[in-house]
Parts: C-alpha cells; sequence; structure tokens
C-alpha cells in the first residue's frame, strides 16, 4: 500500500535506503499536528513474525497485530469499550503472590525474571500465547511505567526463545 515512497520527503527516502534489501518491511503512517511520518519495523530475516511490547496506553497501530494484554489486573483510566485489544490473557500474567513480591522493584529483577520463567514453563496459557506468536504478528501489551522491568520483557525472551527452536 505505501510500497511506492518517490513522492516522500527526501529523508524519509533515505531512511527506506538504508534498510537491507532482503529484509521484509513494514512502513506505517502516522501523523502528528498534520505532518505525516513513517514507522519502519523489519521481520525477522528468516520470515518471522514480529512479537512486540507496548504499554496499554501507547497509541495503536496497524502493525501491532494481535494485541494482547498479559496483565493480571485490568490497567486503570482504560475502558473495556475502548481498549482496542483482541484478547485478554491475565492467565499469563504473573501470580498475585509474586506480583506483590515483586512490587515492580528494580533490585528485585533477575529474581522475578527468573521465578516468572518457571510458573511460565508450567502453564498452559503460554502454550496458548506460544501458538499465536507462531501464527502471526503479535503485540503484548503491558500497563507498568516500567519498560524494562516487568512481566512483558520476560514473556518476550520466552517465546523469542521458544521460537528458535
Amino acid at each position: 500500500m505505501y510500497q511506492n515512497y518517490q513522492n516522500y520527503p527526501m529523508e524519509m527516502k533515505e531512511e527506506h535506503a538504508l534498510l537491507e534489501e532482503d529484509v521484509p518491511v513494514i512502513v506505517e503512517p502516522f501523523s502528528n499536528q498534520n505532518k505525516v511520518f513513517l514507522s519502519v519495523k523489519k521481520k525477522n530475516k528468516n520470515g518471522a513474525e514480529l512479537i512486540n511490547i507496548k504499554r496499554i496506553y501507547d497509541k495503536a497501530s496497524i502493525t501491532d497485530g494481535k494485541r494482547i494484554l498479559i496483565d493480571g489486573l485490568w490497567p486503570r483510566g482504560i475502558r473495556k469499550s475502548t481498549a482496542n485489544i483482541d484478547l485478554w490473557m491475565k492467565e499469563v500474567a504473573p501470580s498475585k503472590e509474586l506480583r506483590l513480591w515483586f512490587s515492580h522493584d528494580p533490585k528485585k529483577w533477575e529474581a522475578f525474571r527468573k521465578r516468572y520463567s518457571k510458573e511460565l514453563e508450567q502453564n498452559k496459557a503460554f502454550e496458548t500465547l506460544l501458538n499465536m506468536a507462531k501464527g502471526g504478528d503479535v503485540t503484548l501489551l503491558y500497563a507498568t511505567t516500567d519498560d524494562e522491568h516487568n512481566n512483558a520483557v520476560v514473556l518476550l525472551e520466552m517465546l523469542s526463545r521458544e521460537l528458535k527452536k
């Protein structure tokens, strides 16, 4: 749909030219204050689908694929009727005990990753999520403000590891 980029300003052509030619690319238009920008996402070289993580408060994108909320609690300030999610998989969220123990403390991050990974190994919902990821692009949605220390990061690592097998 947006493969013909000859009408775009020069800086956009240059950015597009820097992409590797053998890597399929999704070019997505979006606007901000009456200006049009392009967001580029690359698929893996082997053609595998993308798994993204994103805050549920961020704007939905046409390249998100299936949008899955992976938190055990519904996010504050988001209406279920306007959440723009395809599925709420609270079953893959950390257990209540683990969530309360972790309390988004970066000092507990490594221990949280190990404990949550162990929970996921025994979780049947994780297998369901893995099958969805094999079937197409998936975006894992989370609510916390910490982009580096949350369950979506651990899920992304686990899914990536399983998809490489």
